[in-house]
């Protein structure tokens, strides 16, 4: 926007300027030629006086106060100290010398501009601003302007000087000022900071609506349950807010019928898995009731682990200003009942998260990490905006090609499917969905010395955009 005020102001000067000076070169031109016919007519009358005659007339037209033009014959040719140059004195020069060549046949004419204060008139070369006013000094002053004064000399005879002295009555005559001066400039700024001005007023108010519907899609991630978007502005934004609100409906609308169909399905499965547990029991091989029962135990595991899979992070729960460290020491404490070793380094600010959901996340990391590796070392550092934890056990680690696909629902690289050996494979999935729902990221990788590492980035700022996160070496099953 700024280059295309500035563009079309430089165009606008251009075209002004080139216009305003061939206008006053038009306006020169007239006004120097008929000039140069009333000083031809004035040669004309002074060579047709008798030599005698001529200091009469010249007195006379003096007490009378004079004409535009100062007249007087000299014995010699005055030095006028030449000003001015340009297209404008060119154009006057060749205009006077063309008239005096055809009308009285002079072609040796000198026709020069001298400022007023410089001027030299009559023999003894007196200033201009020494003669008396009555002499006609005042045809040759603009007061308070000052512009140079045409004169014209030419030998009438030997030792006989005609001197004709007049104004061009046109301002600026041969300024050569620039066609960007500081009055043009001031404009242009003036222009360029009412355009921007103005235009930024009017883009602020139509990216207001904007602005909310960034933040309102940014919030919806974390909470489906938050107030709709006000459907207000422009035309568009007005229809993009609608159509905004009514997919939050939707999808809040999707996610509580997804919680309601699985709920029922797990509530209508344990009945049957019920009575088959029963009817198991009644089995008289014991081989066959301890398989059987395996798979039942195993069938009622990944109902309910389904189930978790879908309420992953609780849309409802509110956010909450907590302290990781304690919540780490808190789990930390609890896995020391089960034979788990966990080590913390490290603290960090309160961040505002989602207690339940955050803790399940972290639970599920460190029980993963307890199982394959016997322990788990936790690191907490903070960077800048954002928090990262770091969670390493001393398993086998992942081998890289599997370590995308581990995040996936009921993927498990134990082959086992043994409910002693492990749980369903839903545990990391479940983790890195409540991770980016916060607008952070959970990922693995190999560390150098054995084990594996996850690692957590959560930004500072609820509802921010998910970060990038560079993990570190550890293993999750």
């Amino acid at each position: 926007m700024v280059v295309g005020v500035l563009g079309a102001q430089l165009a606008s000067y251009v075209i002004w300027t080139t216009q305003a000076r061939s206008s006053q070169l038009e306006q020169l031109d007239e006004l120097s030629l008929n000039v140069a016919y009333s000083v031809a007519s004035t040669v004309r009358f002074f060579r047709s006086l008798p030599y005698d005659y001529r200091h009469i007339v010249l007195d006379q037209l003096r007490d009378m106060g004079g004409t535009r033009f100062f007249v007087s014959v000299n014995d010699h040719r005055i030095p006028i100290l030449d000003t001015g140059n340009g297209p404008g004195k060119s154009l006057v020069v060749d205009n006077f010398q063309r008239v005096l060549a055809s009308e009285l046949g002079i072609r040796d004419a000198l026709v020069e501009f001298s400022r007023p204060e410089e001027l030299r008139l009559l023999n003894n070369e007196v200033l201009l601003h020494d003669l008396p006013r009555r002499w006609g000094q005042h045809s040759l002053l603009m007061e308070p302007l000052s512009p140079p004064v045409l004169v014209v000399q030419m030998e009438l005879e030997p030792e006989t000087w005609l001197y004709v002295a007049t104004l061009l009555p046109i301002q600026d005559l041969f300024t050569t000022q620039g066609w960007l001066s500081e009055e043009r400039l001031l404009a242009a700024l003036l222009v360029l900071l009412t355009v921007i001005g103005l235009s930024l007023a009017g883009i602020r108010s139509a990216t207001l609506p904007l602005g909310r519907l960034s933040r309102a899609a940014h919030q919806l991630g974390n909470d489906l349950d938050a107030p709709p978007l006000r459907e207000s502005g422009p035309r568009e934004v007005v229809a993009t807010a609608v159509a905004f609100n009514r997919m939050q409906r939707r999808i809040r609308e999707q996610v509580e019928e997804r919680e309601r169909l699985f709920s029922a399905i797990s509530h209508d499965l344990k009945t049957p898995i019920t009575r088959l547990r029963l009817r198991a029991e009644m089995l008289d091989d014991p081989l066959q009731r301890e398989r059987f029962c395996a798979s039942l135990d195993e069938l009622d595991q990944l109902v309910k682990g389904a189930l978790a899979s879908v309420k992953g992070v609780d849309l409802h729960e509110p956010l909450q200003e907590i302290s990781l460290r304690d919540l780490l020491e808190g789990l930390a404490e609890e896995l020391s009942l089960q034979g788990g070793e966990v080590a913390i380094e490290g603290n960090a600010a309160p961040l505002t998260v989602k207690p339940l959901a955050i803790k399940r996340c972290l639970a599920n990391l460190l029980e993963n990490a307890i199982f394959y590796g016997g322990r788990a070392e936790v690191s907490l550092d903070e960077q800048g905006t954002t928090l990262r934890i770091a969670i390493r056990d001393h398993g086998p680690g992942i081998p890289d090609a599997e370590q995308a696909r581990v995040f996936d629902p009921f993927v498990r690289l134990e082959p086992s499917r043994s409910r002693h050996t492990g749980g369903s494979g839903l545990g990391l999935g479940i983790a890195r969905h409540i991770v980016r729902a916060h607008g952070g990221e959970l990922t693995l990788a190999n560390h150098p010395r054995g084990g594996l590492v996850a690692t957590l980035v959560l930004p500072r700022e609820p509802g921010g955009n998910a970060l990038q996160a560079t993990w570190g070496p550890g293993a999750m099953g």
